[in-house]
């Protein structure tokens, strides 16, 4: 077994390295994971490999850091993956924390200021970009029906406004058509007590009640536990949260935590550290980032072994088929309250630079974020009111 033959120190080496240096999201992960484990070292075979990515996109969370913990777990079993994973996040995590300490500064310089204003502007257009390279794949796996086609339309619509009006209840939505789409599949209709259909929207309610540290690891945990559709599902559903029920963070600082999530390296998921920052500084950061990590680890190392059986489950697969539009939509619905949070008029124009850069330049985000946010630089160092 290849296990044997990759001493941990290796895999703290190398999955550091791959921390330090994944700029651009998922794809860049993949492809680093790929060339590193498959091409250069061949310490997974490329089937095993493909198998692993197609089982991580099945589970809640962060796909892209669940895969480079099943590689280092598929290595050295439990320590290998709990190592690997740990030393691929920490690196954007401590670099993300201090451009948090940076930015949510009571009175950080102009240029600062600007250079967050400016990413911040091209914000609402990664979400869209984001939700637009996830459509595709949605709308091939619903089906060829009408019927089928219909119900993607309708779960995408309901996740987007939800995501622009209900955002704490977000979740109840992506979970209710992911459930919808298993009564659909199955021969027998699937039936939900009215008191457990009342149950979930109570227990949020009484989270919400309790504030501090328990809502700030119930965010966290909503982020890690049941985002589906990979890592920029989490802007819908810490945004109202953040913002209007619990006031961590005004709306234009939560656009500069999601900047900071997009061009720093590591998964975006890490987004939820700044959150955690605004509500209780370094120790609100670590834990939010804790919480919303702790269930990939989980996910992975006691399920790895079954894999295939968790690709092959009919239940799993028809719940994250009805998910799936849902988390579409409500990515696409969070660019409306987004963009609504842009407070000076020069944002106008480079939200509308950025949506030509990455829809019809076909460009990338990170560098849209960085040419954005130099244009903020720019407009404060001129005086431009930033």
């Amino acid at each position: 077994m290849a296990s044997s033959l990759v001493p941990l120190r290796t895999i703290a080496r190398e999955w550091t390295r791959l921390g330090c240096v994944g700029f651009g999201g998922p794809p860049t992960h993949i492809a680093l994971l790929r060339r590193m484990c498959v091409e250069e070292r061949g310490w997974i075979e490329a089937k095993e490999f493909e198998d692993g990515i197609a089982a991580t996109n099945l589970l809640p969370g962060p796909a892209s850091t669940q895969l480079a913990i099943f590689c280092a777990w598929r290595l050295r079993g439990v320590a290998g993956g709990v190592l690997g994973g740990v030393c691929f996040i920490v690196p954007g995590l401590v670099l993300i924390l201090a451009l948090s300490a940076l930015f949510l500064a009571r009175r950080p310089p102009d240029w600062v200021i600007g250079a967050a204003a400016g990413a911040g502007a091209a914000v609402p257009a990664v979400a869209l970009h984001a939700a637009s390279g996830l459509a595709p794949a949605s709308w091939r796996r619903i089906g060829t029906q009408r019927a089928q086609r219909f119900r993607w339309a309708v779960y995408a619509l309901v996740g987007g406004v939800a995501a622009a009006t209900i955002g704490p209840y977000l979740v109840v939505v992506l979970l209710a058509c992911g459930l919808l789409e298993i009564g659909f599949r199955r021969t027998t209709p699937l039936r939900t007590s009215g008191s457990a259909g009342a149950f979930i929207p109570a227990v949020l309610v009484h989270v919400v009640a309790i504030g501090g540290l328990g809502a700030l690891a119930w965010v966290a945990l909503k982020v890690g536990a049941l985002s589906y559709g990979g890592g920029f599902v989490i802007v819908p559903l810490m945004q109202h949260d953040a913002v209007s029920t619990y006031h961590w963070m005004t709306g234009a600082q939560f656009l500069n935590a999601v900047a900071l999530g997009q061009i720093t390296p590591g998964p975006v998921v890490q987004t939820v550290a700044v959150v955690g920052y605004a509500a209780a500084g370094i120790g609100g950061g670590l834990l939010a980032a804790l919480i919303a990590f702790a269930p990939s680890f989980v996910f992975v190392l006691a399920g790895g072994p079954r894999f295939d059986e968790i690709r092959a489950n009919r239940a799993i697969g028809s719940f994250l088929t009805g998910a799936g539009p849902a988390v579409i939509g409500a990515i696409a619905g969070s660019a409306i309250p987004l963009g609504l949070s842009l407070q000076k008029a020069w944002q106008i124009p480079v939200l509308a630079g950025a949506v030509l850069w990455l829809f019809v330049v076909r460009r990338g985000v990170v560098s849209g974020l960085l040419i954005a946010g130099v244009v903020g630089v720019g407009l404060a160092l001129f005086g431009v009111p930033v």
